[in-house]
């Protein structure tokens, strides 16, 4: 009787067990595979994690989202004027270096098909980014380069320009006549 209930007991720490580590493995898959790992992942965004990581947004990109993220590439960032990245990067702009880089990111899980032309979308930043279809996706004139790629916690679209918040103020300036 002794040897039966011992046997069972063995049996119920070993199943406990499995499920146990079954559960910290997936886990680590779906850590694996959210925005910052993926982009960790991506030859072409390492200057996009770097400015992540000195923004301090990891922990928001890795939060539970969803998120659609317009990932501008390492030429994009080397396309922006001399000297602007390493501003940027600089702890003492780490406020304006976390408003450029909210300002590709989406709050949800939008994938190309959901994109419209001429739709405005909000981003986490606050102020909202253009949508235009009409010469291939584009994101405030940035070309959307590959879509849809699918995160744990989001969605990631790679583009071929870093957007600016002003891009888009200047640009409804001038559609409102000021």
């Amino acid at each position: 009787m002794k040897l039966s209930r011992t046997l069972a007991l063995m049996l119920v720490a070993v199943v406990l067990v499995a499920f146990t580590q079954n559960s910290v493995t997936e886990q680590k898959i779906d850590h694996h595979n959210k925005i910052v790992s993926i982009a960790q992942d991506t030859d072409q965004l390492s200057t996009l994690v770097t400015a992540v990581k000195a923004a301090d947004l990891v922990e928001t990109l890795n939060g539970e989202g969803p998120f659609t993220v317009f990932a501008p590439t390492n030429q994009a960032f080397s396309n922006l004027p001399d000297g602007t990245l390493d501003m940027l990067l600089k702890e003492e702009n780490k406020g304006q270096l976390q408003s450029i880089l909210t300002y590709h990111v989406v709050s949800g899980k939008i994938m190309a098909s959901d994109l419209k032309d001429g739709q405005m979308v909000e981003t986490v930043q606050g102020n909202k980014i253009k949508v235009s279809l009409s010469d291939g996706a584009m994101i405030n004139g940035a070309k959307v380069v590959k879509a849809d790629v699918e995160a744990s916690n989001g969605v990631v679209h790679i583009i071929d320009a870093v957007v600016m918040p002003s891009d888009n103020e200047k640009k409804e300036d001038m559609d409102s006549g000021y």
